[in-house]
């Protein structure tokens, strides 16, 4: 049975100049509650259901730097019996992009399971990562993105008009030994349809556009010679970097993530003033 880790940090919040969408605005400091479901399983997969809740937040500025804080709880009936899978992400990034600590722990029937926490860095063309946990080690490889940098390059791309691309991201939620490939497809903007069963959720921001995204994520491992995806996740992104409607598909079963409730709160104005001077 497989659990969303890498997962987590689809939910990035960023906003920016969409092609043919809304001019700029700030980045919005918000707190996102998502309903999970089991959408679909194999014959032969663990998971008979699921259900769960996911509540992310993000806060900061292009001041202060940007923290993410994500916890995702999910009740899952398996063929060997009940599960309770506790996952909890604290990350905060700096401005620059260029530094990133995180702290993951996720917990299975209320005992901790595993443990990842470190600071990572870029230096001179390469990602370094000093663990603290599950062991003291450093690690160093290929030059990467961290979360919100991630989501900004989606942003930059997206108004360059380039619908597909590839990126190599780090984002702590993993013992890693290397650098994560994610292939990214874009589609067109289009409005939120009058019944979007999100939109009561969505509040204001339903009157946005939104543009739907499938990211596949790449381990390195490899498939009768054809290098094939870990999973992938498909979402709606808003002008306002919220994201929405999320399916996560593994090998075995397929999860989906369903906007409950969202609150904005202020940006601040000075900072966001100063960066745009």
């Amino acid at each position: 049975m497989r659990v969303p880790r890498r997962a987590l940090y689809v939910l990035t919040p960023l906003a920016s100049v969409f092609a043919g969408m809304a001019a700029a605005q700030t980045l919005v400091p918000h707190r996102a509650v998502y309903d999970l479901a089991l959408s679909h399983a194999e014959e032969d997969s663990q998971v008979e259901a699921l259900d769960g809740r996911w509540v992310f937040e993000f806060s900061g500025s292009a001041c202060e730097g940007y923290t993410l804080k994500s916890r995702i709880v999910m009740r899952f009936d398996t063929t060997e019996g009940p599960r309770l899978v506790d996952q909890r992400v604290t990350s905060f990034e700096d401005a620059a992009g260029e530094t990133l600590r995180f702290v993951t722990r996720s917990y299975i029937d209320q005992e901790l399971d595993n443990e990842v926490k470190g600071t990572a860095r870029l230096e001179d063309g390469s990602t370094v990562v000093d663990y603290e946990a599950p062991e003291e080690t450093r690690r160093s490889f290929g030059p990467t993105l961290f979360p919100t940098a991630q989501m900004r390059e989606l942003l930059e791309r997206l108004q360059a008009g380039e619908h597909f691309y590839e990126t190599a991201i780090f984002d702590g939620t993993e013992f890693a030994k290397q650098a994560v490939m994610v292939s990214v497809v874009v589609g067109k903007a289009r409005p939120v349809p009058a019944d979007d069963i999100e939109r009561p959720a969505l509040g204001r921001l339903a009157e946005e556009s939104f543009v739907p995204v499938t990211a596949a994520y790449f381990d390195g491992d490899a498939a009768d010679g054809e290098e094939t995806s870990d999973y992938n996740v498909s979402f709606k992104l808003h002008e306002s970097g919220i994201q929405r409607d999320m399916v996560i598909r593994y090998a075995d079963y397929a999860m989906t993530a369903k906007l409950a409730d969202l609150t904005l709160h202020e940006p601040d104005e000075a900072c966001e003033q100063e960066d745009r001077e």
